[in-house]
């Protein structure tokens, strides 16, 4: 039986590039260098308090370098690590991936670095994520030991023997928090976009960049490595080549993936607004809105043939209808909680498909499903999508919020609103939130942006 060819990596004839590792200049002057997040300006604090300090003897400096070590790995211990691997080398099970490891004068070593200093996307060299303890169990037995952060501002060398191995599990142990990771704002200081369309695009994710803990502004996203990538983008879209990516985010900037009624029912209020005079969305009657709902619904089935209806008609209007009375129910806590001025109401879930199209343009880029032209491509479209369907970011998360609580919440007002909620409130007085320091509205013809 004659073989099949292999599939064509298109990305990879259309995205090779030269920069795979990183390679940060450090600056002439020590501690002026700006990192791009927290974690990499702490290290690189640590490292220039140490390389000033003035010791009284060697034993002394010999003391003080054990202690920089080990807050070196405390703060490592709190966030996942990040090691290169030839895509063709890696594997979703990390026992069959292959390390490679570096023969030095010191003894072998593997690369390893911290999230903020990632590279582009390189589509022949991928990032696994690790935390210290993975990390210790993964490691070759005979590697002695891992260069953090090389050719960059915050370098150090650490031994990878056994006894530092077991130092490192206690460090991920004492240190680790799931759960801390999540729920927070992270914004890139250095690399991300100028103000443009590509910014703005971007800040479309900030509520799930938000719930995931990940910069909302980095336009080089690797998320948790690529084979946990793979992983999540199988698990909740069904997305596992190219094509299946290709599909999925057209649609989403299509607003094709959002069941098409739920606009319906929300254009029919914004209608009913329009039609008595004063456009607001609170004043129109919920009886004669459900009528609304229904008779537009009647009459389109009027214009189809009868035996195109199908048996479940009248229990999905009796659906769609219910969907005014979950609407109402859902803007009325929104107001409660403040997701929500107490005048407004929700125009649109547009949101919901365009804040996904954002991310599923870098989650396509850090799979090495997307080019990076292609990632950026989608990205500004759903900003100027964006801009067409809301008016402000208080009115794309109201929508994004609905989207998301008709998905999944189900009127429970759990987990799946609580986390928007958390979002909104942060990203509307965090004075670092995109939605404080990015206009709603970019100006027609503005450049695109790094």
């Amino acid at each position: 039986m004659r073989e099949q060819p292999a599939e064509r990596y298109v990305v990879g004839e259309l995205d090779d590039h030269d920069e795979a590792l990183p390679n940060v200049p450090a600056p002439a002057e020590p501690g002026t260098w700006q990192a791009p997040a927290a974690l990499e300006q702490h290290l690189y604090a640590l490292l220039t308090r140490h390389a000033t300090t003035e010791w009284a003897d060697a034993e002394a400096e010999e003391e003080a370098r054990g202690d920089l070590q080990l807050a070196y790995l405390e703060a490592l211990a709190e966030d996942l690590v990040y090691v290169p691997f030839r895509r063709e080398e890696t594997s979703p099970e990390p026992g069959r991936r292959t390390f490679h490891v570096y023969d030095t004068a010191v003894g072998r070593l593997v690369a390893v670095y911290t999230r903020g200093l990632l590279p582009r996307p390189h589509p022949y060299l991928v990032f696994e994520a690790y935390t210290l303890r993975d990390l210790a169990d993964d490691l070759p037995d005979d590697v002695a030991g891992i260069a953090v952060n090389n050719q960059t501002p915050c370098p150090m060398l650490m031994s990878a023997d056994a006894e530092e191995r077991q130092v490192w599990r206690a460090l991920h142990h004492e240190h680790w928090d799931e759960d801390g990771r999540a729920e927070r704002l992270v914004t890139l200081r250095t690399g991300a976009p100028p103000l443009g369309p590509l910014l703005h695009g971007l800040a479309l994710g900030a509520q799930m960049c938000f719930v995931n803990g990940e910069a909302w502004n980095n336009p080089h996203y690797h998320g948790l490595g690529l084979s946990t990538e793979h992983e999540r983008l199988a698990k909740w879209w069904g997305v596992t080549d190219r094509a299946e990516w290709q599909e999925t985010q057209r649609r989403l900037l299509d607003r094709d993936v959002t069941p098409w009624y739920w606009e319906f029912v929300l254009d029919a209020r914004n209608a009913l607004a329009h039609r008595n005079g004063d456009g607001r969305l609170q004043a129109v009657d919920a009886t004669a809105w459900r009528e609304c709902v229904e008779l537009t619904l009647r009459e389109r089935a009027a214009q189809v043939p009868e035996d195109e209806i199908g048996p479940d008609w009248e229990e999905f209007v009796a659906h769609v209808v219910g969907l005014v009375g979950q609407v109402l129910r859902y803007e009325a806590r929104f107001r409660a909680d403040g997701l929500l001025a107490a005048d407004a109401a929700v125009r649109s879930v547009a949101a919901w498909d365009i804040g996904r199209a954002s991310m599923m343009a870098r989650w396509g880029y850090g799979a090495r499903f997307a080019t990076r032209a292609e990632m950026r491509e989608a990205v500004v479209e759903a900003s100027e999508a964006a801009q067409s369907a809301h008016t402000s970011w208080q009115d794309f998360s109201a929508g994004y919020a609905l989207g998301r609580c008709l998905h999944f919440d189900d009127e429970e007002f759990g987990g799946w609103y609580q986390e928007m909620l958390t979002a909104h409130r942060t990203l509307t007085s965090d004075p670092t939130s995109p939605w404080n320091t990015v206009p709603f509205h970019v100006p027609h013809g503005a450049g695109l942006g790094s």
